[in-house]
């Protein structure tokens, strides 16, 4: 996807950029042409359409901004028998050669392609292909490539403090400092989201504290509340972003110790920098009690859920919901891509 591509989808809301990307991943995802009624039973966004005519005026909208945003859509049939043209997007013509950028180009388009990876993009999108392919239709996953995407941002927080920085409105949110078990309120001012070493922070100005601060997305707790009308947040010309989160984090903060129950012969990934604490039981199964220390103890949270039950967290507590709400989250996209 070109860079003029991110930008443009960039400025519309929400769900017509959802509904946007979900469409250009359908059309690409197929060798055949997909007739308007189609698209509509499969494109997430389409079905909740009011009335036939509603949907057609939508689908007329989509068509043209696909096409100024210079992606290439093809019209046709299937076959001599087909009596309705349908739709879809070459591979051939969709697809661009090398371009060279400058580095602030390239760090632009590199942040924009982030975004991709927001919840609300990726669950659909996949919701699309499932359904492409329950109909029968050929689907190409290797179409996928040209949008996947790179940083996962999969925090809660991360599209309401987006939707707020976009629409220059104040925000409220719980923030748990590290080490700290309790979370407190935040009045934030936020002027940009910004990706650093595989985490993402809001760097604003803290109303609380009268003074620039950055907090990492993965230490807020509950939902974030913007409030206020648009347009009260004006970033400063003379700040930077990056810098302020670099210097955030330029401290590491002293390590958390962890405990684990880790089960026999399992996980050697885990054990290889834990200590053993003691032979355990855990619900009739053998295996053994560990310690870790780790000054990131949240960032953890991706690693421990991936070897599933073979590794518990017994404490922090903190880091115990965490893995357990990154399990059920799992078993929830499991269920959709059943459906």
């Amino acid at each position: 996807m070109t860079a003029v591509t991110v930008a443009r989808l960039g400025t519309v809301g929400i769900p017509r950029a959802e509904r946007l990307v979900n469409l250009v991943l359908c059309l690409l995802s197929t060798r055949q042409y997909l007739t308007a009624g189609r698209i509509r039973g499969i494109v997430p966004g389409y079905s909740d359409a009011a009335s036939d005519e509603a949907f057609y005026r939508t689908f007329e909208r989509d068509k043209a901004e696909l096409r100024d945003l210079g992606i290439p859509l093809e019209t046709g049939r299937n076959s001599a028998f087909d009596g309705i043209d349908g739709y879809r997007i070459a591979r051939r013509d969709y697809e661009i050669g090398d371009i060279a950028l400058e580095s602030d180009e390239a760090a632009a388009v590199a942040l924009a392609s982030r975004l991709w990876e927001a919840p609300e993009f990726g669950t659909a999108a996949r919701g699309a292909l499932h359904k492409l392919r329950a109909a029968g239709i050929d689907v190409d996953d290797s179409a996928a490539g040209p949008i996947e995407p790179k940083v996962r941002a999969d925090e809660p927080a991360f599209s309401p403090l987006l939707t707020a920085v976009r629409e220059g409105r104040p925000v409220t949110f719980d923030y748990r400092r590290p080490a700290s078990s309790s979370a407190q309120p935040r009045t934030v001012e936020p002027w940009g989201v910004v990706s650093w070493c595989g985490r993402w922070y809001v760097v604003g100005h803290d109303r609380d504290r009268q003074a620039a601060r950055c907090f990492r997305l993965s230490r807020i707790t509950g939902e974030v509340r913007a409030f206020g009308k648009r347009g009260q947040v004006n970033r400063p010309e003379d700040v930077n972003l990056m810098s302020l989160v670099t210097g955030f984090e330029s401290t590491p903060p002293p390590r958390t110790p962890v405990r684990l129950w880790v089960a026999r012969g399992r996980a050697q990934g885990v054990r290889r920098d834990a200590e053993l604490v003691a032979e355990r039981e855990l619900d009739g199964l053998a295996g053994e009690e560990l310690r870790l220390e780790l000054s990131y103890p949240e960032s953890a949270t991706g690693w421990l859920a991936g070897y599933g039950p073979d590794v518990v967290v017994l404490e922090p507590e903190t880091l115990r919901k965490s893995v357990r709400e990154a399990h059920l989250a799992t078993l929830r996209t499991l269920r959709e891509g059943d459906r």
